[in-house]
């Protein structure tokens, strides 16, 4: 293990350089927040007018227009995302003018993941009480007056729990573009630590995956639990009654 790590093109590699360590982060850091970005820009709505549009809804919608969107959703969920990549590749053509590099796999990304973003929305909508909507439909809000001041904040703790798991698979997603000739850790792993058999690479790019998964995990968790109301409210009583004794 000391010979490899004294080996000068070992230490370049985990230097910040174009091949580097450092460099591979920051592809895989960029590319992951710029497709978790746009696939909520997608995504959101979606997952909004999933629910809204619904027979009973707070904005009901006509029920081929909620077919399509529900079939469109669920046809693009179940492509496996290697798949996937290699059927959207003329769209990353189209858009971006390249179907090959690190920019390039953004386009796939966001493919795979709106679909899975507008799910786990209309999930953290559905846990909302029914009771808290009607109160609002009963006070004359309009529909739009009750998604954003009444269903995005009473649901907020679940959406960005839910944000987090879609951070993090967008994260795993960008690391196995690697195989189509994206950049980051993915590849750095594929392409170095596999097929060169550079093990003390791949194993690097594995443990800060980790790492980063870890990170953005705990961050995600923390701010969950600190929006929920209901653990606020929880925590103060329990202080309440350890003063009153």
């Amino acid at each position: 293990m000391l010979d490899l790590l004294q080996n000068p093109e070992i230490q370049r590699l985990l230097l910040l350089t174009e091949d580097g360590l450092l460099f591979a982060i920051w592809e895989t850091i960029y590319v992951t927040v710029l497709s978790t970005f746009f696939s909520y820009l997608i995504g959101l709505p979606l997952g909004v007018l999933v629910v809204v549009g619904e027979p009973g809804g707070v904005l009901p919608l006509p029920k081929p227009l909620m077919s399509v969107l529900n079939v469109v959703i669920n046809l693009l969920r179940s492509v496996p995302f290697l798949i996937l990549m290699v059927l959207v590749i003329p769209l990353s053509r189209l858009i971006l003018g390249t179907s090959i590099g690190t920019v390039a796999t953004i386009i796939p990304l966001i493919v795979a993941a709106f679909p899975f973003v507008a799910r786990l929305v209309e999930a953290s909508l559905r846990e909302i009480d029914s009771g808290v909507v009607e109160a609002a439909q009963a006070m004359g809000c309009s529909p739009f007056q009750i998604i954003r001041k009444v269903m995005i904040p009473e649901s907020l703790p679940s959406l960005i729990t839910g944000f987090t798991t879609a951070f993090i698979t967008i994260l795993s997603y960008g690391a196995m573009a690697g195989a189509i000739g994206g950049g980051g850790l993915g590849a750095m792993a594929l392409n170095l630590g596999y097929q060169r058999r550079m093990i003390l690479i791949l194993w690097v790019a594995v443990i800060v995956l980790v790492i980063l998964v870890q990170i953005f995990q705990t961050i995600g968790t923390h701010l969950s639990i600190s929006l929920d109301r209901r653990l606020t409210a929880t925590k103060k009583k329990g202080k309440k009654r350890s003063s009153d004794r």
